[in-house]
Parts: C-alpha cells; structure tokens; sequence
C-alpha cells in the first residue's frame, strides 16, 4: 500500500476517534446511573474534598476502584459507587493504596496527620506532603477520604468515633488506667502465649528494621510514643516503657504485642497490620519492643512447642525478676 497524504489523515483520524470511542465513550455508556447499595450523597464538606482531590492530581498514584483480582478490598467496586459524580476519578494506578473502601480504616486524627507529612504515620511513603492546603482544607480531604465507600464506610467511621471515646477517657485517666484498658481488650488467648520465637542479635535486627519502616513515625525512637505524629493524635500514641511494672498479672506480653500490631486499637491511630506484615515480621518487631522499651522478652520461654527447623540454639539472655506490679517473667 502506498503512503498518501489523503490515507494519513484518514488513519489518524480512524485512530483518534476508535481511541475516544475506547477510552471515552465505552465506559460512559456501560456505566450504570442507578446507585448501588452503598452510595449516599456527598455532603458540602466531602465535595469540597473530593474537589480538591480532582484539583491535586490524587488519583495519579491512588485508584478508586476495587478489582475482582485484587486482594484486600472486602468487595469489588461497582459502577454505581460512583454514580453520578463527576468527574469520575476511578483511577488506575497502584503507586499508592486504592481508596475506594478507605472510609472508616483510620480515625481522623490518622488522616490529618497523614495529609500534614505522610512519613509521619507512613515513614516509607512516596506521598508528598499537603500542609500547605492549611487546616481546613485538610479537613476537607479528611472528610472525602472519610466517605469513600459509602454506608459501608460511615459504619467503619461511627466504629472509630465510638472507640475514640473510650480511648481518650482511658488515656486521660492516667497511665495505669491507660494501659489496663488496652490490654483489657485483647483476648485471653493471646495473654497466654509467650513469644514463640528467640529475640537473637539477628530477630532484634530484623525487629529493628520493621519498627523503623512502619512504627518510628508514630512511637518514636526511643518507643515513648512521641514521634513527629504524636503532636496530631488524641489519644497519643502508645509509650511502650509505660509497660515496666505494668504487665497483665501472671500473662505474657509476647502474644499481647502481637495481638495488637497484627488488629491494631481502633479508635486510635493504631492500625492494623495483619494485611502488611507476614507473621515473622510480627513476632520480630514484638521481641524488638519488648527488649528495647520494656527491657523484658517472654521470648522462647514456657509453654512452647517445637521450634522451627532455622531456629538457633539460645539462651534468654533479657529475663528479669517479675516486676512490681506484673508477672510476666516465670
């Protein structure tokens, strides 16, 4: 076939418009009007939100939208989450989290940190920060976030709000109360079982590790709970050395972090990291906790079963006489 003049216009033209009929007209005719189960309207507060996502690019790096194939979401979006908004910003891109379920997984005070400097709860992040918006346009993209997925998420949200009000009574208590109230809410089951792994140079190492990539922003350096986050959160972030001379009478504090590193405290800006971190990582971090900030590791100890084929002969070297007001150490 010859190259003419007349045949390049007409196939770039041919290209062009099977391209739009694709990319634009395609989805606008297989989208469904009608809203699904979880839709609601946005209220002022979210479509300013959702504005200021639009007019920052948001949806370059976070999709909105959940996959069948994809793992985590706890159902895949459906055309009518999205009715009737526009533009509709389903996004594709996975350099961030898709948001499309977000509503309800953090409390706010996570969120407005987060916009403030994403390395403070997230201290691996690519996110840039958005303190420059000012705090009630901060707010405003809180709110948005808040909203995505819909009813399913105001029940996620009203769930935070409702445990933040224990949390912040507990915390203001006092520390005694405090630390009662967090280990009154983990199940007895982990209270009984003692890390079942050894806290070796190479464990606390990779313990180390873990802390620094996911815990240092909100816990700090030195575990006191006042890292960069802290000065955003109410309750503020939990003080490990607040543990010396606090351990559950008679239980283990090997299966108590893991409990709550893997569920996290909802209605506090802990999350839960059982989506995240395989059980190695868990139970590494917890040993790295418990011998840098407590001093203590239940680390290998009685009841256990039959180690792993790697683990390394060793001897608990952080065992401690109970302490005054606890008795961990048996």
């Amino acid at each position: 076939m010859k190259m003419t003049p007349a045949l390049l216009v007409v196939g770039s033209l041919m290209v062009f418009w099977s391209s739009v009929f694709v990319i634009i007209m395609l989805p606008t005719i297989v989208m469904k009007d009608k809203p699904s189960a979880a839709w609601r309207p946005w209220t002022p507060q979210e479509r300013e939100g959702h504005d200021l996502y639009v007019d920052n690019g948001c949806s370059y790096c976070h999709s909105q939208f959940v996959r069948v194939i994809d793992w985590g979401g706890e159902r895949p979006a459906e055309s009518g989450d999205y009715s009737g908004r526009r533009p509709a910003i389903l996004g594709t891109e996975r350099t961030g989290p898709d948001l499309s379920q977000e509503g309800g997984e953090h409390p706010d005070d996570w969120h407005i940190a987060h916009f403030a400097d994403p390395r403070f709860t997230r201290p691996l992040s690519l996110m840039p920060s958005w303190e420059f918006l000012g705090p009630d346009k901060i707010r405003a993209l809180t709110a948005y976030v808040q909203a995505a997925g819909g009813r399913d998420a105001d029940r996620r949200v009203q769930r935070q709000k409702d445990w933040k009000q224990q949390a912040v009574a507990a915390y203001r208590a006092g520390t005694d109360a405090n630390v009662a109230w967090i280990h009154g809410h983990v199940p007895q089951v982990w209270l009984d079982m003692p890390n079942p792994y050894p806290a070796t140079d190479a464990a606390l190492a990779r313990g180390q590790q873990t802390y620094q990539e996911y815990c240092v922003g909100c816990h700090g350096l030195v575990g006191d709970g006042q890292g960069p986050a802290a000065k955003y959160l109410d309750p503020p972030p939990f003080n490990f050395t607040s543990l010396r001379g606090r351990l559950p009478e008679g239980k283990y504090l090997g299966g108590l972090l893991y409990y709550q590193i893997m569920n996290g405290i909802t209605g506090t800006a802990m999350p839960y990291f059982k989506r995240e971190l395989e059980s190695a990582k868990i139970w590494d971090v917890s040993n790295y906790v418990a011998v840098s900030f407590v001093g203590y590791t239940d680390a290998d100890i009685e009841p256990s079963g039959i180690d792993a084929a790697y683990e390394p002969l060793w001897k608990n070297p952080y065992m401690q006489p109970p302490p005054a007001k606890g008795g961990a150490a048996r």
